[in-house]
């Protein structure tokens, strides 16, 4: 105890250094741990987004990017799904339910997806939550009607009974606006951390109503032009939709189901398993994720090699100080003991004041990391690999200070005592 009260009392005497040294190994310390934390959490989120949904089928592509376009909403459809094909699959005998998705439209930055009732009855995140509705009500019979995910309420500054107009295509900025078909804001749904808050949601026959005088992508003009309560009193059945989701009666049936569907002969489909896609997208950011972590890893050890360098310099300053400890009766393994115990302190106090430093720095940006990017990063305790990557530190703190232990282990008593000019 008393080689510790010691190791204190050397480190009070240079607390200038000490202070910078453990502060160096905070921010480290502080980085490694916010990067693991949200690695951890964001594969938590990507695993969380969608939950109940036996299958999702799109057109003929790659699994992460049909994954991508109709859950997360990043990126384009390669081609479009007929509605008869997605009729014939809705109404097959395993199928329990069918919830088809139609995208392309946006709304000052946010996606647009066109859906019907089943989305919200039926549509699951996390571990099987339902959708809910903080305000309002979903849409009904008038096509023009829109429920707003929670983020887009709140970022917009969107009330019940707002008018909006969306846009044509998915950029942030659009010229081409459907304003002669206004919708009516009649629910805003509570917020799930997905990317549903980022989405407004509209009727398939709402997508219909808006492009129903349009022509090869292009609206008509002049007396060609239907308004919205011509369209209210048309049939807008959709021609085709991007994809839809299936949950099914019994599991077994999932991939009878699937060869089912990628076997299609009407058109060319895809039917993706949502567990699978999210690993296998999951799978290609492992690179991007395992380099972050060693960048923080080097981090953290170019914090603890500034403590040993601060040791190392200040021994030759302290010879004097090791000479009069020996003088008075300490052995050569008290003097390294010392010097074990202050590097030992040192990644205490740093690991410390790392752990107070990211808990700071999650209460203040929790807010604003879940509403920018959907991202919930919980004030707990650290899980028990992040105690192991601690604890990782403290060693690697004892076995760099053995290196100047060793080197005041070997000092003798009569250089300590000779003066140098």
């Amino acid at each position: 105890m008393y080689l510790f009260r010691l190791a204190m009392a050397s480190l009070a005497n240079r607390r200038f250094t000490a202070i910078l040294t453990a502060f160096a190994i905070a921010l480290s310390v502080c980085l490694l741990l916010a990067v693991e934390r949200v690695r951890t959490e964001a594969r938590a989120s990507f695993a969380s987004t969608i939950s109940g949904t036996d299958l999702i089928v799109g057109a003929r592509s790659g699994s992460v990017n049909l994954l991508l376009y109709s859950v997360f909403r990043i990126g384009n459809a390669t081609n479009n799904i007929r509605w008869d094909s997605f009729e014939q699959f809705a109404h097959n005998p395993k199928v329990k339910w069918a919830i088809p998705m139609s995208l392309g439209d946006s709304h000052r930055g946010y996606r647009v997806m066109g859906t019907t009732e089943a989305y919200f009855e039926h549509y699951q995140y996390g571990r099987q939550q339902h959708l809910a509705l903080a305000n309002g009500r979903a849409f009904a019979t008038d096509p023009f009607e829109v429920v707003l995910g929670a983020e887009v309420a709140e970022a917009l500054h969107y009330k019940l009974g707002d008018k909006l107009v969306l846009a044509h295509g998915v950029a942030a900025i659009s010229l081409v606006k459907h304003d002669d078909k206004p919708f009516t804001v009649v629910g805003i749904l509570k917020r799930t951390g997905t990317p549903v808050d980022r989405t407004l949601h509209i009727s398939l026959g709402g997508m219909e109503a808006i492009h129903i005088d349009w022509k090869n992508g292009v609206p008509a003009q002049g007396n060609g032009r239907i308004s919205a309560d011509q369209a209210r009193n048309m049939d807008l059945t959709p021609q085709a939709i991007t994809a839809f989701m299936l949950g099914l009666n019994s599991k077994i049936s999932t991939f009878a189901l699937q060869r089912e569907i990628n076997e299609f002969r009407g058109e060319p489909l895809l039917a993706i398993l949502p567990g699978v896609a999210l690993q296998e997208l999951w799978s290609l950011m492992g690179t991007a994720e395992k380099a972050l972590f060693v960048i923080s890893l080097f981090v953290v050890l170019t914090g603890l090699i500034g403590m040993l360098t601060a040791i190392l310099t200040s021994l030759n300053e302290r010879r004097r100080e090791m000479a009069i400890l020996r003088s008075v009766g300490a052995r050569p393994w008290h003097i390294a003991s010392l010097l074990v115990l202050e590097a030992f302190a040192l990644a205490l106090a740093g690991v410390t004041a790392g752990l107070a430093l990211l808990y700071i720095g999650i209460a203040a940006a929790q807010g604003y990391v879940q509403s920018a990017y959907g991202l919930y990063l919980p004030l707990g305790w650290p899980s028990e690999y992040e105690w192991t990557l601690l604890a990782g530190i403290l060693v690697a703190a004892l076995l760099m200070g053995s290196v100047p232990a060793w080197r005041a282990y070997r000092q003798s008593l009569a250089d300590g005592l000779s003066i140098r000019l």
